[in-house]
């Protein structure tokens, strides 16, 4: 297992770096902004973990980039940062995860371990729900056992509200996970709508069930 370990904290990175190789990772450290950017074009990582504050950059800057590159790739931030503000932007921009500074080196290996989990998980297993079985790693929908065809951004849809099934999904956070830093330029979220009614069509039309509820000026749900 591979992880890139971004800090310019030079004793935390080494003590990090050090750790995780004893506990059986391929770990490579980064101290700044700028070399990270450069490991995230250049390699695949089963994690990523990132510190905010660089000196050199930002790790929110870092993360968006990321994202744009490798939307399922599993994110911790680890920041002196505590503000509950500091908190939600990191998760809005594609973490996974945050542990505040000062933190114990075997809780940052329990939370790797738990994202590379989840990631395995999710793209190399059958996702089923009901009567909706979902194959990720080749984008394969079925409803009552008879496939249906759908788009992208449908399928990434439909991933999302499984996957946080009995969650109420503002408008902001599906337009962020299916159009990233794009979804700023978007406009409006109507378009949410039309991918939304579009996927609940189908779904229907093959027998499915409506497990899909409107949640009046928040967003959507996909609960029983």
């Amino acid at each position: 297992m591979k992880v890139l370990v971004v800090e310019d904290e030079s004793e935390l990175l080494n003590s990090m770096t050090e750790y995780l190789r004893q506990e059986g990772y391929m770990c490579e450290p980064s101290p700044t902004y700028a070399f990270a950017l450069e490991k995230i074009h250049l390699y695949d990582y089963d994690c990523y973990v990132f510190d905010l504050g660089l000196s050199d950059g930002n790790g929110l800057d870092l993360i968006q980039e990321l994202k744009k590159i490798k939307p399922e790739a599993g994110i911790i931030i680890v920041s002196a940062q505590n503000s509950l503000d500091d908190k939600i932007k990191g998760l809005q921009v594609g973490a996974d995860d945050y542990l505040t500074k000062p933190f114990h080196l075997f809780e940052l290996n329990a939370r790797i371990k738990a994202i590379i989990r989840r990631s395995k998980a999710l793209y190399s297993s059958e996702i089923v729900f009901n009567e909706i079985r979902m194959v990720p790693a080749s984008f394969q929908v079925f409803v009552e056992n008879k496939e249906i065809s759908l788009t992208k951004k449908e399928f990434g849809l439909l991933l999302y509200f499984v996957t946080n099934k009995n969650k109420i999904i503002s408008k902001e956070s599906i337009a962020e996970h299916l159009w990233g830093d794009d979804a700023d330029n978007l406009g409006s979220f109507n378009f949410i709508y039309t991918h939304f009614r579009n996927l609940r069509k189908k779904i229907l039309d093959a027998g499915g069930n409506d497990y899909f509820q409107t949640v009046y000026n928040v967003g959507y749900k996909f609960s029983e």
